[in-house]
């Protein structure tokens, strides 16, 4: 158990890992406490080696007050991006730099009894290979598709535990170091809302392009999570009447015709039919490599990739016209995997919300491609072990 003084600690670390340098005054707001109180745990923060001086603030007119940052070396996080086929690692310091590589392996989560033990096993050997040690890691963050339940620690669609256990409890129990989940696309929302383009925004829909496409809502500067945390299921919203069947059993949902996978299995028949083009060769048997030559022949000018974009764009231009009609953004993000291809998503996308939307409501509403990029589910997994940093469990 914390002392009520260590809690203060966690939370001083916790603001200044995402603000990286803060003053005292600033600090103080943020814990809620007085001035001296704070100006006392700074103190031992520093002596403690955990907290620095960074000299004064710019000067504003007034007395410049003295600045702090965490040591970027005080503490790592292991975040975890997984998806439907692909699962990612790597440690995190305090400034949100890789210090180690991106541990990248196939792990197909449909269908696959088994992926709560492999995904533990690979997250205890990437572990055991780290440059740091064990007890300098705050947290393990793990980003994953599905129904997530924070409260539970569980996933009701992948990673099924044993009977009487919880995916967090479980990982927890064979590693020894404390566990957060969150849906994949609410994780990328929040590695946008606290370190990435929508950083002091209000209102902001965050799109993760991937094998499905994902949202994550920001109203009022904060995470919109919805009633039970299951918020954001874009992807699922029966825009048309095309009569495929989708992943969740339902007919015409909007994956079925914007998905990356889709993407990709559209390319194969294009190319069968005899398109010209230096997709030439791909195959949907390699999702990952598939959809990444899409993208990269699409930022060379390729006219068959950049058709086959655009139109998945345009459908996604139609799905955040419903988005825009019902909340009113300031900015939609389009990060995750698909926003390898930049600004090529932009100009369909935006035919596709003034096709389907009301121009008044739409025309404020911003597309922005994410300065995190493929890196968004990442950062968001390391945000959301620091984000709870002064909750976290201590464990033996």
């Amino acid at each position: 158990m914390l002392s009520k003084n260590d809690v203060l600690k966690r939370k001083i670390i916790k603001h200044l890992y995402f603000t990286e340098t803060l003053s005292c005054a600033e600090l103080s707001k943020k814990i809620s406490k007085s001035v001296p109180l704070t100006t006392k745990i700074l103190n031992e923060l520093i002596d403690e080696d955990k907290v620095v001086e960074t000299g004064l603030a710019a000067s504003t007119g007034g007395r410049r007050p003295q600045m702090y940052a965490v040591k970027k070396e005080l503490l790592y996080v292991v975040a975890v991006a997984m998806d439907q086929l692909i699962t990612r690692i790597v440690l995190l310091d305090m400034r949100n730099t890789y210090v180690s590589e991106v541990h990248s392996f196939g792990l197909t989560l449909t269908d696959n009894p088994n992926a709560l033990k492999e995904l533990t096993r690979h997250i205890n050997a990437f572990i055991q290979n780290c440059p740091v040690p064990k007890n300098k890691i705050a947290g393990i963050g793990i980003g994953m598709p599905g129904l997530v339940d924070v409260n539970k620690g569980i996933n009701l669609l992948f990673l099924k535990p044993e009977k009487g256990t919880s995916v967090v409890n479980y990982i927890q129990s064979k590693i020894g170091i404390p566990v957060l989940i969150d849906n994949d696309s609410a994780l990328i929302a929040l590695a946008e809302l606290k370190l990435g383009i929508a950083r002091g925004k209000q209102n902001v829909m965050v799109l993760n392009i991937s094998w499905g496409i994902g949202l994550g809502i920001i109203i009022k500067g904060e995470l919109f999570k919805g009633d039970n945390g299951f918020a954001g299921e874009f992807s699922h919203i029966p825009l048309f009447t095309n009569n495929k069947q989708c992943s969740c059993g339902k007919i015409g949902c909007l994956q079925t015709e914007t998905s990356l996978l889709v993407v990709a299995e559209k390319a194969v028949v294009g190319l069968k039919q005899g398109r010209v083009s230096k997709l030439a060769g791909i195959s949907t048997d390699n999702a990952e490599a598939a959809a990444r030559s899409i993208m990269e022949c699409a930022v060379m000018g390729d006219e068959f990739a950049l058709e086959l974009i655009s139109e998945s764009a345009y459908n996604i231009g139609r799905g955040i016209a419903v988005l825009i009609h019902l909340l009113n953004p300031e900015m939609i993000v389009l990060s995750g995997r698909g926003s390898a291809a930049g600004s090529i998503w932009i100009t369909p996308i935006q035919r596709g919300i003034d096709d389907h939307s009301i121009a008044t409501i739409a025309e404020n509403a911003k597309i922005r491609i994410s300065s995190l990029r493929y890196d968004a589910e990442l950062i968001g997994a390391a945000a959301l072990v620091m984000d709870k940093y002064d909750l976290l469990p201590i464990l033996n």
